[in-house]
């Protein structure tokens, strides 16, 4: 009977064992994963930022040449009179 309960023991502490390694290779995996999608989410952040600048200095440059011709359109027309 002691061989048998000692077994036992044996057997849950190996199971016991067992069940941590599984669940610390759990977390990391997960904790990689979290990583991953937080380095993803960095990118497409990034790359949007720069598509919106990208646009937002389009723009601009369509405001400036619009005033620019504005103005020389109206100096023609003072310069006419």
């Amino acid at each position: 009977m002691a061989s048998f309960k000692k077994s036992f023991e044996n057997l849950k502490g190996t199971s016991h064992t067992a069940v941590k390694g599984a669940a610390d290779t759990a977390v990391q995996a997960a904790q990689e994963t979290v990583q991953q999608v937080a380095e993803s989410s960095k990118e497409a952040a990034n790359t949007a930022a720069q598509e919106a600048g990208r646009q937002a200095q389009e723009t601009i440059e369509k405001a400036a040449d619009k005033a620019a011709n504005t103005i020389k359109e109206f100096g023609r027309r003072v310069d006419g009179k």
